[in-house]
């Protein structure tokens, strides 16, 4: 064929199809890793040129191209068609369907991979063109007659009408949204002829396995065919009859999979018009459930069985959770596969087990029953029906989290599976005590404790894990367990002091008391179980750093839940404090867990009274403090050579104190009387961010805790980092500003010092931030700094807005909105909706004014970047931030905007986004402008966006008709 004219300057077909082979055998054949790179980024080049077209053509009808030629030169031509159908002429597309038809013929024997290749742009070329344009009535058609020309190249057109309906849902292929949904119902309304054409087809024994894949690949598309001509439909019969061959039971299976889908989709209608078709799957897959547990199958094929008993449970939710003797058959055949020693299979029901409980728990999934009398007996009676299945549960799942007796020889990534596969019982348990009430499985899990138990006695041949599985399982339903129960949990607490001090099992004794640290609160008896309690996490401590962590974790949780018990209990609780922060004793605590103790005496000085909190404040800083005051003592030099982290440590220490002791005059007391030290810190290690960042982390708690109280530090603090940020740079000086302008933006006395502050800060950074690249490379600094202004926004507009730096920080936001460091994109997107949104308030009246004369001249360009945005200068996950962003412009400023909108969809070329498709968004956007439901915007602008990111070509005449990065262009009309 002959698909474009060939050109004077270009080289010829001929060279370039030498060079394609040259470079392919370089790829393939080469030792050298370089010329193996060049060669695969000449090839990834060729394919985006016009030659590839030809080039990769003529080489796949060339009979002496070897396979990997035949591969590459298939898969060009497969990308072509999808991505950049629209480089050809219109009079190319017959040549082409003529070429890789001739293709399809000739390559009915050929290697697969390319056979596919060709059969995925035969359907991508058919998603691209119309049935009308097509020919012969469409594609579907089209492939019965060729069928019936070429009965010798059947298996080819199998495969086309195989892979057909799949495109529908392929979104790598450039075409329009319209153009997509018209496919899809083309496809629909020929649904009947290919499932003749596969009927057809089960006459070949050879074929009947690509025919029934072919078969699941139409039932995705959920629609058009009846469930009663389903019912007894020859390709439903031949998958049924086909469930137990050797070759085709995993076709089978996939069919019966998809009718099982098929009939759950909304759009095939409800479920009791279904019932012909469900009535003939159910027994069908039921009378497979004997062979769950047969040893003489090969485990894919019970995987496969098991998956069609999942379907049925996932898919019939609703039928099942009536409790109807027929339902009960499915539960309990999903229990088997729950029981399944392969925990592969087995994990196949957890999903089942989770939205069962959800059906059997949520009022409304009980709705039509009316009166909230009926709703109560009728979730009671189904409560109860399914409660035995529940209870069964439990057993099939807790022995799953067992550690191996080889555990510690796990690889890392089985060591993360089995981790996985923990968390995963824990969720289905947590299931189960949702349904069955949180006593009643602590009951059942308890028994497996105490049998578990029987097992282990304080002595070296104690079988631990066990004991470990049965804990972690209680502590997996503690949030389901009342503070009240009196049965269990008094015997659980009083068990875990007589265990070994295994490293794993002392590590979930730990993770258990910590999870019923509410429970200890509320015992009768809690204050004299406390200190055994505590005991036992002292050991955790010592013992290894998993159970250390798991020990400070759950002294943090103990401390938080029973700080009252715990006030009289000070001098203990230091002690143990000091032990693991000073590192003394033989503790285990690593800096980042004792971050826990930390925030665990926080807590119980909470409770204490001002005066007492003050004394035991400066306690809790004391050993802190020490090492800082240490080096800080040192000299200049010391501070500044030493690592980082020898101070951080220290400071986030300080942090946690200053955020969790609820005392706002102590912390600001603490906070004046450290001034000193953090002084020196800032003054000496200004260039390390690092330590910036912890210390600014500490000022910030600080703040939030003791607000105003703290009047007599800030002014000191922000005179420091205003004059170090200019020097050094640093975005967390940005954000601790933003705390302050939080506590007292709205103060009056401060409104001249926050003046100075935020005027300062921000004409400083919009001198940092001149261009993009600026942005890209520092992505920290301009988020903190939007971040900064919104807040300037919503405390203090009456400080900001008339400021001198609004404006120039307006101009900044424009230049940055395109930058694509997520968090720096969002912030600069959200300041610029916190200023469209600004309105007249208890700020004054004036202040929407003042906005408008900033907004108004850079309208026009605002909206240009923003629709760059959504069409291509942003990845489309930012669309949502960039549509509220174009909405609240365009509601502030209503048909002006509307009109800039216009202008700057007018400067993309028709080729790229056609009128239809400009009047479709500008209706959404106009309906949104006045009121309208935002989400009812999404969708044009996805389908705006999709249209004009459809391949590489237009998305590049889209950005350089918009081009975001010029501030003022002038739409030419």
């Amino acid at each position: 064929m002959s698909l474009l004219a060939q050109q004077g300057d270009r080289m010829s077909s001929t060279e370039l199809q030498d060079t394609v082979k040259k470079a392919l055998n370089a790829l393939y054949h080469r030792p050298d890793d370089a010329i193996r790179s060049q060669a695969d980024r000449w090839l990834q080049d060729f394919q985006r040129t016009l030659d590839a077209w030809q080039v990769a053509d003529d080489l796949l009808h060339d009979p002496n191209s070897n396979l990997e030629t035949l591969i590459f030169c298939s898969q060009t031509l497969r990308s072509k068609v999808q991505r950049d159908f629209e480089e050809l002429p219109s009079e190319a597309f017959r040549p082409l369907r003529d070429s890789l038809h001739a293709l399809l013929k000739k390559l009915h024997k050929g290697p697969p991979k390319v056979r596919t290749q060709i059969s995925i742009a035969v359907a991508a070329l058919a998603v691209h063109v119309s049935a009308e344009d097509w020919g012969g009535g469409g594609i579907v058609n089209w492939i019965r007659d060729e069928l019936n020309s070429h009965p010798e190249c059947i298996p080819s057109f199998l495969e086309l009408l195989s892979v057909l309906p799949e495109e529908v849902f392929n979104y790598k292929i450039a075409a329009r949204a319209e153009r997509r949904r018209q496919f899809e119902k083309e496809l629909i309304s020929s649904i009947e002829v290919a499932l003749n054409i596969l009927t057809a087809c089960l006459s070949f024994n050879e074929l009947k396995e690509q025919v029934l894949e072919a078969f699941s690949s139409w039932l995705r598309l959920r629609h058009g065919i009846p469930a009663s001509m389903l019912a007894s439909h020859p390709l439903v019969l031949t998958a049924l009859s086909s469930l137990e061959s050797e070759v085709l039971s995993e076709a089978a299976t996939n069919v019966i999979s998809e009718l099982i889908h098929y009939t759950a989709a909304g759009s095939s209608g409800n479920l009791s018009a279904q019932l012909p078709l469900i009535q003939v799957l159910v027994p069908q897959v039921m009378s497979l459930k004997r062979q769950l547990n047969d040893s003489s199958k090969d485990e894919e094929d019970v995987k496969a069985i098991a998956r069609l008993f999942a379907d049925m449970g996932d898919s019939y939710m609703e039928l099942i959770a009536n409790g109807s003797d027929e339902s009960m058959l499915i539960v309990r055949a999903l229990l088997d596969v729950a029981s399944h020693p392969e925990y592969d299979i087995a994990s196949m029901t957890f999903n089942f087990w989770h939205n069962l409980q959800v059906n059997l728990t949520e009022r409304d999934s009980y709705l039509s029953y009316g009166s909230e009398t009926s709703i109560e007996a009728e979730r009671n009676r189904r409560l109860q029906i399914f409660r035995p299945s529940y209870e069964s549960l439990v057993s099939l799942v807790s022995f799953r989290v067992e550690y191996t007796q080889d555990y510690q020889d796990l690889s890392r990534e089985d060591l993360k599976d089995f981790k996985q596969t923990r968390y995963a019982v824990a969720d289905v348990l947590s299931d189960t005590a949702s349904v069955l009430g949180g006593e009643t499985t602590l009951k059942i899990l308890y028994t497996k404790l105490g049998q578990a138990v029987g097992n282990c006695r304080n002595d070296e041949s104690c079988e631990w894990r066990p004991v470990e599985a049965a804990l972690y399982c209680i502590r997996a339903v503690s949030n389901y367990v009342s503070v009240v129960e009196a049965e269990i949990m008094p015997q659980v607490m009083a068990l875990l002091s007589k265990l070994p001090h295994q490293p794993q099992l002392l590590q979930t004794v730990c993770l258990t008391i910590g999870a019923y640290s509410k429970w200890l609160d509320a015992a009768p008896n809690g204050i004299v179980v406390l200190p055994s309690v505590i005991e036992i996490l002292m050991h955790g401590m010592s013992t290894s750093e998993d159970s250390a962590a798991a020990a400070a974790l759950a002294f943090r949780n103990i401390c938080d839940d029973c700080r009252k018990k715990l006030c009289g209990s000070l001098d203990g609780l230091f002690h143990i404090y000091h032990r693991a922060v000073c590192g003394e004793g033989g503790y285990k605590v690593s800096p980042e867990d004792s971050l826990n103790l930390v925030e665990a005496l926080s807590k119980v000085i909470t409770e204490l009274p001002l005066d007492h909190a003050k004394s035991a404040l400066e306690a809790l800083c004391l050993p802190v403090v020490t090492p800082l005051q240490e080096v800080i003592n040192q000299g200049s030099g010391t501070l500044q050579q030493i690592l980082a982290r020898e101070l951080t440590i220290h400071i986030d220490r300080l942090g946690n104190i200053f955020r969790y002791v609820n005392h706002p005059e102590a912390v600001a007391d603490a906070i004046q009387r450290l001034w000193p030290i953090f002084k020196a810190i800032f003054d000496n290690r200004p260039w390390d961010m690092r330590t910036m960042e912890a210390l600014c982390r500490a000022c910030k708690y600080a703040l939030r805790t003791s607000g105003r109280f703290m009047g007599i530090t800030i002014g000191a603090m922000l005179e420091e980092i205003q004059g170090l940020y200019q020097l050094h740079h640093q975005p967390c000086f940005l954000y601790l500003s933003s705390e302050v302008i939080k506590i007292f933006g709205s103060d009056p006395s401060c409104a001249s010092y926050l003046k100075s502050l935020i005027e300062a800060l921000f004409s400083h950074t919009t001198h940092l931030l001149m261009k993009i690249q600026d942005f890209t490379a520092r992505p920290d600094i301009a988020d903190d700094c939007f971040l900064l202004a919104s807040r300037c926004i919503r405390y203090c507009p009456h400080i900001f807005v008339p400021s001198d730096v609004f404006p120039s920080l307006v101009d900044c936001s424009m230049i940055g909105i395109t930058v694509q460091h997520r968090e720096a994109c969002n912030s600069i997107l959200t300041f610029l909706s916190d200023i469209f949104d600004l309105s007249s308030s208890s700020w004054g009246a004036e202040l929407p004014s003042i906005r408008d004369t900033v907004v108004l001249p850079r309208g026009a360009s605002l909206i240009r970047i923003l629709i760059a945005s959504l069409t291509g200068a942003l990845p489309s996950s930012r669309l949502e931030t960039v549509t509220y962003a174009l909405l609240a412009l365009t509601r502030t400023y209503g048909s002006k905007a509307l009109e800039w909108a216009k202008e700057s969809v007018s400067l993309i070329p028709l080729t790229a986004v056609t009128q239809v498709e400009r009047s479709r968004f500008f209706q959404a956007l106009s309906e949104a402008a006045a009121g309208a439901d935002i989400n009812a915007l999404i969708v044009p602008v996805e389908e705006l966006s999709d249209v004009c990111r459809r391949n590489r070509t237009v998305q590049e005449i889209v950005q350089g008709a918009l081009r975001p990065l010029e501030l003022n262009l002038t739409p030419v009309s």
